[in-house]
């Protein structure tokens, strides 16, 4: 007589962990019993749903990814599946010598779905939907004004090239790129060659940036002003420092303040907590951690050299770090975890800043 050898994992929790890829992902499955599968397959959280259906049943699914090129849309896919997911910093999954020399595909699936059964993985904040294309915009500013930097570097490298010299009302860096600047650009500039293809090419793709971040710009005044981001807005840009770019990069990245529950949490976020190292009776404290908010870090900084210019308690405490031996930049690392405290408890309260 037939034995029934039907699998049945109701009440057992499957861990998966994936080395995503562009087409392929290498997927290793983990049991608590110590069982461990690793296969390769297609890029789709569809299809590896149903050979955990097909060859798990009525397990409960834990799926863990690293983040990167992919983002979050497999994180998306698998939770519409209704099945768990977190994405985790690829710093962060423990990881042996023996893993790092033998590094493979194969090899980082399984280290992802073994520390995920321990519960060695915390994972990264996800962005709702809806704020993915806020927090584009802003980027997207960002990535306009590193090309039209690129472009007037080739444009100043150029004249250089050519012993152009400025005339006297350009002699100043900041009296370039105004309107007269690339009107003599555009009309006196003499090269050695009797062309200037080159030159006439990098000024229209100068103008194109400009235009283009201009029209950036327009869309986030009118973002800054829906219903969404209004209030917040308006509370941000009361802080002497953080003028309206900032305050809704600071909106589009965060999302939900109430992901950070202290002042903490939250420089660290923006990556301005000090870095520490210590060992026997050494000890290494630095200004600024590596880790942190590529897009909101450098911002803060640049708020808090404007800041000092207008609030009189932050410059006072700058000048007292500088005349302690500071470096200027070390102290002004210092000042913006301040500024970032302000931030934090103007958007905790939900009330504008008021100077004191």
């Amino acid at each position: 007589m037939a034995q029934n050898y039907k699998k049945d994992f109701n009440g057992q929790n499957i861990f998966v962990g994936i080395d995503v890829h562009l087409k392929t992902w290498s997927v290793s499955i983990a049991l608590p019993s110590g069982y461990l599968k690793t296969h390769t397959q297609k890029a789709s959280a569809k299809e590896l749903f149903e050979h955990l259906n097909k060859n798990y049943p009525n397990g409960t699914y834990h799926v863990v990814y690293e983040s990167g090129f992919s983002g979050f849309s497999t994180y998306y896919e698998f939770m519409e599946l209704g099945v768990d997911c977190i994405v985790v910093h690829a710093a962060d999954v423990p990881t042996t010598q023996k893993e790092k020399v033998t590094k493979s595909d194969p090899v980082d699936s399984r280290k992802l779905a073994r520390s995920l059964m321990s519960g060695e993985l915390e994972g990264i904040y996800v962005h709702s939907k809806e704020s993915l294309d806020d927090r584009a915009l802003i980027r997207h500013r960002t990535t306009l004004l590193k090309l039209m930097g690129g472009t007037k570097s080739r444009i100043k490298h150029l004249l250089y090239n050519n012993g152009v010299s400025y005339p006297d009302e350009f002699s100043q860096k900041s009296k370039h790129w105004n309107r007269r600047f690339i009107s003599w650009l555009q009309h006196d500039v003499q090269l050695l060659s009797d062309t200037r293809v080159t030159l006439d090419l990098l000024i229209e793709e100068l103008l194109y940036f400009r235009a283009r971040i201009l029209d950036v710009n327009r869309k986030i005044r009118v973002l800054a002003n829906t219903d969404k981001y209004r209030r917040q807005y308006e509370n941000l840009i009361s802080i002497p420092g953080i003028g309206a770019i900032i305050s809704m990069c600071l909106l589009t990245e965060i999302d939900d303040i109430s992901r950070f529950s202290n002042q903490r949490q939250f420089a660290s976020f923006l990556g301005i907590v000090p870095v520490m190292k210590a060992s026997g009776d050494d000890c290494y404290v630095g200004e600024k951690t590596f880790r942190g908010n590529k897009a909101l870090g450098p911002k803060i900084i640049e708020a808090a050299w404007i800041t000092i210019k207008h609030d009189g308690e932050l410059a006072a405490k700058f000048g007292q770090l500088c005349l302690r031996g500071m470096k200027r930049n070390k102290a002004i690392v210092r000042i913006a975890r301040k500024l970032s405290n302000r931030i934090f408890s103007i958007l905790k309260n939900d009330k504008e800043y008021i100077c004191r």
